[in-house]
């Protein structure tokens, strides 16, 4: 595990001495950490200090690596996903799923950004009837592991195509679908979702 050390040890190196988290642990706390080999640890607590001192991709790929040595597939799916916003931005959600009888899923789906449903953001399809296009964003659900039908939570949005989401405001109100609208009349919607933060990208 002496690799896990130095991508950690290398990730603590790009954060200034008195970055902290909001929990109140601090750079300090990852070097006692790291001095006991507790690489977890110290990795949880690089998460959250990265949580609020701005970070850079570098950063959250070496944590994602340390991670992935580690076996830990969850914490190196998010390392992966504050990565992909720190280079494209970050779209936050209230997002409530519906009853499987109103159109929602039937069963619990994993929050850790595997899900790729789509999303009715407002565009239109170029054909000739102007059908409204939807656009495939993953999923990562906040603070829980998985979702279910009638639950709500705060999630994050990574979009296929960032550009066709830019002109989003925190209020705005998009439809989550699992499946194309070609029935007629078109499927209801799986879930709605109203923006509340929106991050541009920061590199």
């Amino acid at each position: 595990m002496d690799d896990v050390f130095t991508l950690l040890c290398q990730a603590l190196d790009l954060l200034p001495e008195d970055a902290a988290a909001d929990n109140g642990q601090t750079v300090g706390d990852v070097r006692e950490d790291l001095g006991r080999r507790e690489w977890g640890p110290a990795l949880g607590v690089l998460e959250e200090i990265a949580d609020v001192h701005p970070v850079s991709v570098d950063f959250w790929e070496l944590l994602a690596e340390a991670a992935r040595r580690m076996a830990l597939d969850r914490s190196r799916r998010w390392c992966r996903w504050r990565a992909w916003e720190v280079r494209h931005g970050t779209i936050r959600a209230t997002l409530h799923l519906m009853d499987p009888k109103e159109g929602g899923p039937r069963t619990a789906f994993p929050g850790d950004g595997r899900l790729r449903p789509m999303w009715d953001i407002g565009g239109r399809s170029r054909s000739t009837d102007g059908e409204r296009a939807l656009r495939v964003a993953r999923l990562w659900v906040e603070f829980q592991p998985r979702l279910g039908p009638g639950e709500t939570a705060t999630v994050r949005l990574a979009p296929l195509h960032p550009e066709q989401w830019r002109h989003l405001e925190p209020g705005d109100v998009t439809f989550m679908h699992q499946a194309r609208l070609v029935a007629d009349p078109p499927p209801a919607h799986a879930g709605i979702a109203e923006i509340i933060e929106i991050l541009p990208p920061r590199v």
